[in-house]
């Protein structure tokens, strides 16, 4: 199936203003990293004309990331005048919450401590949102957050409306092409920003969104995984663990019904 990203950018944007309308929001809201998917999910918003709160929340951030961010809410303040910048530096609200963890001595607190900053900056998002009656916008793509259940659980994936969740990576690079994206962030490597050591998404996944799409359209076709060898079939087998994994994060929260007998 062809995929036409005029067409799509217009859907998802009239989806947002129905969605906002229904729900009797005046507007969005959303952080923005300085990577492809934040920056087409503001300029998605922004098109539905309603105020969009764009959110830059530095914690220890790399300075490209930064730069990137700038250079994105600049493009777009030239476009659009429904855009408000806001900024949240929280490295010292980061800083005291490291600080007022109980000490583990030599256990890792690596992902801990990466997860929080992720709780943290949704923890303002909404609290930005609730001040201006605004949606809390996530920017996860459909590999993200039903293939390998790559976000933090009520960090990033704590959201109000998802609008590219439904697209493949390579379908969010067409759309930001076709979007004017700037080409810094087009052409820079995806990063979850929550490290600060300059890692990406590949180095931490050991595969890449292109590999993973193969992957991840093998297993909803029911492929069999015996047909597979070499790199193919090693891409397969993280796309799975991190799948079987990560189930806690894509699936609904279990309930523990009590039997009324």
């Amino acid at each position: 199936m062809a995929f036409h990203p005029h067409k799509v950018a217009e859907y998802i944007s009239s989806w947002l203003n129905s969605y906002a309308d229904a729900a009797r929001f005046d507007g969005f809201v959303l952080g923005v990293s300085g990577g492809i998917d934040s920056a087409v999910t503001a300029t998605l918003c922004l098109m539905t004309g309603k105020p969009v709160y764009v959110v830059d929340l530095p914690i220890h951030q790399n300075p490209t990331e930064l730069e990137r961010s700038k250079e994105l809410c600049v493009s777009l303040s030239q476009r659009f005048s429904n855009m408000t910048v806001l900024r949240a530096p929280l490295t010292e609200v980061y800083e005291a919450t490291k600080a007022a963890l109980p000490d583990v001595g030599d256990l890792s607190q690596g992902l801990a401590l990466a997860n929080t900053r992720a709780r943290l900056r949704m923890t303002f998002l909404y609290a930005i949102g609730a001040q201006r009656r605004a949606l809390v916008v996530g920017t996860g793509n459909k590999i993200e957050d039903f293939g390998i259940g790559f976000f933090t659980k009520y960090g990033d994936g704590g959201v109000d409306v998802s609008p590219i969740a439904d697209l493949m990576k390579s379908e969010v690079y067409v759309l930001g092409r076709a979007l004017g994206v700037p080409q810094s962030i087009l052409e820079a490597a995806p990063t979850d920003g929550l490290w600060g050591d300059g890692r990406n998404d590949e180095d931490q996944i050991g595969a890449s969104y292109a590999e993973l799409e193969i992957a991840m359209t093998f297993s909803e076709e029911k492929g069999d995984s015996n047909t597979l060898e070499g790199r193919e079939k090693e891409v397969y087998e993280i796309y799975t663990r991190l799948n079987n994994a990560n189930r806690h994060k894509m699936d609904p929260i279990p309930v523990c019904t009590i039997p009324r007998d």
